[in-house]
């Protein structure tokens, strides 16, 4: 498609415009386009907040949807359990758990599918086998269900918080007591949308214990385990006291000048314990603390 800019389009964001012209294309497909070079600005790619100009000339290549399914890919996986119900996957940090937000591969339900084949379908086409999910930069144990009976026993168990989660957290400052309780109600930032917030009245109930397993100069790493799974529970609830996960800079994290970057926060998810869908016998699955934390730690030393 080819066009050219008016005088009452100039000066408007690339992908307004655009989102304009083509009405049946939603904005964030628009953009997609235009991050992977399939928008053209006078021969030029560009960004999706280039203000355009009465002489520019407007050339856009659309791209085929997106899969409604989500496709095999072949992603390495390490893998700590497995039984006929369960799998128990070592997520490193960086990988999303399934397609969304303009993320269409290299997730962990791609590589999944490519290991294992058919898994439960009891959450979507787009999510299979995913009961429950660990943020982008989250390393560590997460459960996975080859089946549907499997799937909604371990859902079940997740609903009544029969499921022992325990993480490890590198934080800012020196908490006084060695261990403690958080009981914050989490809502969406109603400011601050890509975050939520343990500071308002409204929010669903959430609670979070810590104990403090070694103290260095200006940090803490904690153990915590959450009886309830909020979005970003726990980095909110540590910001909330004043003590944030090392490297959230969106909860807060300062930078640390004297120190290499993380490239990512100081959360790792360590321990699940659960009960066989089948057998009903306990199943306890460690993740040791990813290879990049451990190094960043000894770099405290």
């Amino acid at each position: 498609m080819h066009f050219n800019i008016d005088s009452q389009e100039a000066g408007r964001r690339l992908d307004q415009v655009l989102h304009q012209r083509l009405p049946d294309f939603s904005r964030s497909r628009i953009q997609d386009w235009i991050k992977s070079g399939r928008v053209l600005v006078n021969g030029l790619a560009t960004r999706a907040s280039y203000l355009v100009r009465g002489v520019d000339a407007i050339q856009v290549e659309p791209a085929e949807p997106p899969p409604l399914e989500a496709a095999p890919e072949a992603i390495p996986l390490v893998v700590l359990y497995e039984d006929a119900d369960v799998v128990a996957i070592d997520k490193p940090a960086g990988m999303v758990i399934h397609a969304g937000a303009g993320i269409h591969s290299g997730t962990l339900v791609n590589a999944l599918l490519h290991r294992f084949g058919q898994l439960s379908s009891a959450g979507g086409a787009l999510r299979p086998g995913i009961v429950h999910r660990l943020d982008r930069f989250t390393s560590g144990v997460v459960l996975v269900a080859k089946n549907d009976a499997a799937h909604r026993n371990l859902a079940a168990q997740f609903s009544g918080r029969l499921i022992e989660k325990v993480y490890l957290a590198l934080v800012h400052g020196s908490l006084k007591q060695e261990t403690g309780r958080i009981e914050r109600p989490i809502a969406r930032d109603p400011v601050h949308r890509t975050r939520m917030t343990a500071r308002v009245a409204t929010g669903r109930a959430a609670w979070s214990e810590y104990r403090v397993l070694r103290r260095f100069a200006g940090f803490t790493l904690l153990e915590v385990r959450i009886g309830t799974g909020r979005t970003h529970q726990i980095r909110v609830h540590l910001s909330s006291i004043g003590h944030p996960v090392v490297g959230d800079t969106l909860y807060g994290a300062p930078k640390i000048a004297d120190l290499a970057p993380l490239g990512r926060y100081f959360l790792h998810a360590h321990r699940i314990r659960f009960r066989q869908p089948s057998s009903g016998e306990e199943v306890t699955v460690v993740s040791p603390l990813a290879g990049e934390l451990e190094k960043w730690l000894k770099g405290l030393e």
